[in-house]
């Protein structure tokens, strides 16, 4: 045990480690454990609306942290670098605290997911539709979509200005209707349905999508300091992301039972025009709260 225990030791001499720093990254390590157990139950008791742990990435972080020269480096968290935020000097409460007791950082995150459970969702469906229903070929079905992706840039570039006279919650909820609506009136699609009785429909849904992200972002942004506006925007991403998971995996399902796809189709369709608009009501009635 003494021969281990010295060479041990040497090998964290040669490191250039310090019992201080030792123990400091384990320190780092088993905060990191108690933040996500403590993250994890709250949202399990409704106080927060997610919870985003480190699990596995300890170690890693902690000597990130360790390694990182303060007055030189440059530091660009991600949204799972809780050990690394505490590495170089943000505390436990303020890890707790800063984002997610803030309303509207909440909800635009919440409404940023459940539109990609929408949007993603029906992207996931209408591809299928094209192929098995219609028949069509992998590359015709992508031109189909070219209406709806063709319409998000330049209603993109028109959102700010939008959102510049009305405000950004009022834009992202007239997307959030849009989107709405154009899913409403798909419910008509049919075995045969016209690419021409679809595609304005898909068109408006893509619409909305390029009216509501801008302002989503800007305004999820807006609602933290600018100091952890990058932890902000990977929350955004990854709440978006479980959005579209969860949307393939939720309209997967209804469309996959045996000569059931057109009904499945049709509650893929009433699911993401409720869930958007209540995106628009969400952040309409956070807007009327401030």
């Amino acid at each position: 045990m003494a021969k281990t225990t010295a060479a041990h030791g040497r090998e964290l001499d040669t490191a250039g480690l310090s019992d201080e720093q030792l123990v400091a990254m384990l320190r780092n390590m088993l905060l990191q454990r108690q933040l996500d157990n403590r993250g994890f139950q709250l949202n399990r008791q409704g106080k927060i609306p997610f919870a985003l742990g480190s699990e596995g990435h300890e170690a890693v972080q902690a000597g990130a942290a360790m390694a990182f020269r303060r007055g030189s480096d440059v530091l660009v968290p991600y949204y799972r670098d809780l050990g690394l935020a505490l590495g170089v000097g943000m505390s436990a409460f303020e890890i707790l605290s800063s984002l997610f007791a803030r309303r509207m950082f909440a909800l635009t995150a919440l409404v940023g997911l459940l539109v990609n459970v929408s949007i993603y969702g029906l992207i996931f469906v209408f591809s299928l539709y094209f192929q098995r229903i219609d028949g069509w070929s992998a590359f015709a079905t992508g031109l189909a979509f070219l209406p709806m992706m063709g319409f998000v840039l330049p209603v993109n570039l028109l959102a700010p200005r939008l959102a510049e006279r009305i405000g950004a919650p009022q834009t992202i909820a007239l997307g959030a209707t849009l989107g709405a609506i154009g899913c409403f009136a798909l419910l008509a699609i049919a075995p045969g349905t016209s690419y021409w009785a679809i595609g304005p429909q898909l068109a408006l849904i893509g619409g909305g999508l390029g009216l509501l992200v801008p302002p989503l972002t800007s305004t999820l942004l807006g609602s933290v300091e600018k100091s952890r506006s990058g932890i902000a925007a990977g929350v955004l991403n990854a709440t978006r992301q479980t959005g579209s998971v969860l949307g393939v995996a939720l309209f997967g399902s209804l469309i996959g039972q045996p000569d059931a796809f057109i009904a499945g189709a049709h509650q893929s369709l009433v699911i993401s025009a409720l869930l958007l608009f209540a995106s628009a009501m969400v952040i309409w009635q956070a807007k009327a709260a401030s």
